[in-house]
């Protein structure tokens, strides 16, 4: 499988977003292309920020706080658990958030968290998929791939009144 891909800079640091050749999203990322590399597998990919462009577009006014909700297509690879959980993180809405074990009750599996909770670290889409709303049954910010400073700061951008427009 070939991906297109861009990296491009946003208030939060270097993104990167790759996409299939039917454009939808199948891997995103903070920093650059190898970032990307261990989120996905691919063949190859090729920088094409034609093809890009919507998902760009997108992410671009998600970081500048004018978007609160994403309309791309999804094409993120896991197992049928990891597909469940991803689908849960998206069900999450802007502003909220919910602990591992919450999302293992939702999902019908109350002792399930640690799963839920792996399933979240392996989420290829980050941001679009936002794995960075599930938070430990503390309120700690734990388990953010790119850090707890970067989480926090999502989580502040999407506080209800930090967003201009939907």
């Amino acid at each position: 499988m070939s991906l297109s891909f861009d990296t491009f800079p946003t208030s939060f640091g270097p993104f990167s977003v790759a996409v299939d050749r039917t454009g939808a999203v199948a891997a995103a990322a903070f920093g650059g292309l190898d970032r990307l590399r261990s989120r996905v597998t691919a063949d190859t990919f090729v920088a094409d920020p034609g093809h890009t462009r919507e998902a760009r577009e997108q992410l671009l006014a998600y970081f500048a706080g004018t978007r609160r909700n994403f309309t791309l297509r999804l094409a993120p690879q896991g197992t049928v658990f990891q597909q469940r959980v991803w689908a849960a993180l998206r069900a999450i809405p802007t502003g909220e958030t919910r602990t591992y074990g919450e999302l293992a009750t939702e999902l019908g599996s109350p002792r399930s968290a640690r799963a839920v909770g792996r399933a979240n670290a392996t989420n290829p889409i980050c941001v679009i998929v936002p794995c960075h709303r599930v938070i430990g049954a503390d309120g700690s910010l734990t388990g953010f791939a790119f850090g707890e400073d970067l989480k926090r700061r999502l989580l502040e951008l999407e506080r209800p009144s930090a967003v201009a427009c939907a």
